[in-house]
């Protein structure tokens, strides 16, 4: 598959005496968790892992030569249960994708690593990655850290329904695509679909909200799209890609030094250090 991972910064490019040589206590090495799943009538099935692969390799191109970050071997298939019923998509169960990072952490451990990335792009991991992040941190004393999708991009100029509902092969994906493998990109066969209206508040909401109803894409979008590509373009998505490429950067820079100050009397000053505006936007998500 495509990659835009530096060679330097690609762990499975190493030798094991090359690993052996790296500092345990420093070296950050980043896991990148998307999904193999239908993305509409326009875009490939690759889609979360095409763009988790390449917002991250232009992310490690702004990260100091210096600093030993790497990313580790992608895991492609996730729980997109959401999206059965779509030929094409690949899903694995809640368990099967946190058994799997489990073991992956548990051999990180094992070699005496000591911080590791979790980095998703594919929403419906979302909530399986913020539960594996704190049990591999009970489990094996990993320094673990979570990071989604943009790391807070703020995609100026995007409509404030497709911000805030642009789930699923939207104007965002469909944009990186144009930006990146426009080949890819069937431009002739844009659908939209919305889960739900801004203008329309409810007390009941897909997500985000404190009462919220489960969802199928079935339910909502006969095409599989959440969302409206027909304002996509490839400028859009080379401007988008640098800006989530500098926050991402931003953040695994953070999470490289990230040391908290633990003592018998204080609580851990977890984010200390952390800029306000990366320290507000580091979960955000733009992928389902």
């Amino acid at each position: 598959m495509k990659t835009w991972i530096p060679d330097s910064r690609n762990f499975a490019y190493l030798n094991w005496k090359q690993v052996d040589a790296l500092p345990r206590e420093s070296t950050l090495l980043i896991l990148p968790t998307a999904a193999i799943e239908q993305h509409g009538h326009h875009l490939p099935l690759a889609t979360d892992t095409l763009i988790n692969n390449l917002l991250l390799g232009h992310a490690l191109a702004k990260i100091p030569l210096e600093l030993p970050v790497y990313a580790l071997p992608p895991v492609h298939y996730g729980k997109s249960n959401e999206h059965i019923g779509f030929p094409g998509t690949l899903s694995v169960s809640a368990s099967t994708f946190m058994a799997v990072l489990r073991d992956i952490g548990s051999s990180i451990s094992s070699a005496g690593f000591q911080k590791l990335v979790l980095y998703n792009t594919h929403g419906g991991n979302t909530s399986l990655i913020d539960v594996m992040a704190r049990d591999l941190r009970a489990e094996f004393g990993l320094r673990t850290f979570a990071l989604h999708g943009s790391g807070g991009a703020s995609f100026e100029g995007l409509d404030p329904q497709e911000r805030s509902y642009g789930f699923h092969a939207g104007e965002v994906e469909t944009s990186f695509l144009l930006a990146a493998l426009p080949k890819l990109v069937d431009s002739s066969a844009y659908t939209s679909n919305y889960i739900a209206d801004i203008n329309k508040p409810e007390l009941l909401r897909p997500e985000n909200a404190p009462a919220i109803f489960a969802w199928l894409t079935r339910d909502i979008a006969p095409s599989g799209v959440l969302g409206d590509p027909r304002a996509s373009s490839s400028e859009k998505g080379c401007r988008w890609i640098e800006e989530a490429a500098t926050r991402l950067a931003s953040a695994l820079e953070v999470m490289f030094h990230y040391a908290p100050d633990i003592g018998p009397d204080i609580q851990p000053s977890i984010g200390r250090g952390i800029p306000a505006d990366v320290k507000a936007d580091i979960g955000a998500n733009f992928t389902k």
